[in-house]
């Protein structure tokens, strides 16, 4: 039903119950009290609805990593859409964690060819992640050593190839440009700078947000530690207004503690979003899986070298606003715009409501079971629906 009007609505951001007036498939308005009578009505009984979920770093689904997608994988591409549309994910960012360079170019194809011909009503691809391989050595984590290329213009250049377009976000550490100009150059093409898998100290990161750097890759880990006397990378970019930092909130990677203090720190949707940062095993059960040429083990959903380095989740992104609020950390409207309308700040795609897509969530916090979520089906009979 493109025409409806929802009632009795929490919606992030705002104050009080709100109307929704959707015509077309968009939504036209917001306002404490709507007088459309010509529209469906849907009662929410005082429930949250929000804008769909975006995934800024997701490394594979179903099986599939996506640094080894192939031309014939475009099947398995729907079907991993399709598993995040019934995740709550709307759109997301394939990431592609530090490999060859002829896996980069080839995987970055596919999803230029694959982006071309999307459907609707099911996840879309945004653009790609690169997460790497211009990290530090010393905090790669999971990253193979063997692929790590120094970052100079020339390598940047040579790694983006011919595919600028389809590159929407770059994590790198900074202290390895000896020239300053590989962040002003990615800016330069509209690419997102993130840092991350870095040793920068506090002056090093501020001089990289100052050249146009304006994210950070999944805060706290594989960076060194807030320290009281050196800041470091987090510090640095908690300090700036202009940088958003992505964390994963799976209980594994950062304890609720320190998420509690980032949130304190972060000015939630303003300066923080939620990834799922989830490992191609999401949506499979636990067990052993290869991952490049080596193996990882996922018990309980975390994901681990045989040497036990973490190397994912396979959490989805949604779990990570139901633990927000299941520790604590913050209330049910927060958690969710740090998974909703802050990650689409975070790239800048329009984040307010008006002239959104109806692809709308419904959340629900119980008392005994918690916080859930569904998506709003606006194809259901409604109160008012006009007859004949």
């Amino acid at each position: 039903m493109k025409n409806c009007q929802i009632i009795n609505a929490r919606i992030p951001g705002y104050t009080g119950l709100q109307e929704i007036e959707i015509r077309e498939g968009k939504i036209i308005i917001i306002a404490e009290s709507l007088t459309a009578a010509d529209l469906s009505v849907l009662d929410v009984e005082g429930d949250w609805i929000s804008l769909d979920g975006v995934d800024l770093q997701i490394n594979g689904a179903l099986g599939l990593a996506f640094p080894d997608v192939q031309v014939g994988d475009f099947e398995r591409l729907t079907d991993i859409c399709d598993f995040l549309w019934k995740q709550g994910v709307g759109k997301f960012l394939p990431t592609i964690v530090t490999t060859s360079i002829e896996n980069i170019h080839r995987s970055l194809a596919v999803f230029a060819e694959f982006m071309a011909h999307q459907p609707e009503d099911t996840a879309q691809i945004l653009g790609v992640h690169l997460e790497g391989p211009f990290l530090n050595v010393q905090k790669r984590g999971a990253h193979p050593t063997e692929y790590l290329l120094p970052l100079t213009l020339d390598f940047v250049t040579i790694i983006l190839s011919k595919y600028t377009d389809v590159v929407k976000v770059v994590t790198l550490a900074p202290e390895l440009d000896q020239t300053g100009m590989v962040i002003p150059y990615l800016r330069s093409l509209g690419i997102v700078v993130s840092l991350g898998h870095s040793q920068a100290n506090f002056a090093q990161a501020e001089s990289a947000f100052v050249s146009g750097a304006s994210m950070v890759t999944h805060a706290f880990n594989a960076m060194p530690g807030l320290h009281h006397r050196e800041p470091g990378l987090l510090g640095a970019a908690l300090t700036q207004t202009h940088v958003q930092c992505g964390f994963i909130a799976d209980g594994q990677h950062v304890h609720p503690a320190m998420l509690k203090l980032l949130m304190r720190a972060g000015r939630y949707s303003e300066g923080l979003f939620l990834v799922s940062d989830a490992l191609s095993p999401l949506g499979l059960p636990d067990g052993k899986y290869p991952w490049d040429s080596r193996e990882i083990e996922v018990i309980d959903g975390t994901a681990r070298l045989p040497d036990g380095t973490l190397s994912g989740t396979t959490r989805s992104l949604l779990v990570g606003v139901q633990n927000l609020v299941k520790w604590g950390i913050c209330d049910v409207g927060n958690a969710i715009l740090l998974a909703t309308t802050a990650p689409r700040q975070a790239i800048g795609l329009p984040s307010n409501y008006v002239g959104q897509s109806s692809n709308l969530l419904r959340w629900n916090c119980d008392s005994k079971m918690g916080l859930s979520w569904r998506r709003v089906d606006l194809r259901l009979p409604m109160k008012g629906t006009p007859t004949g």
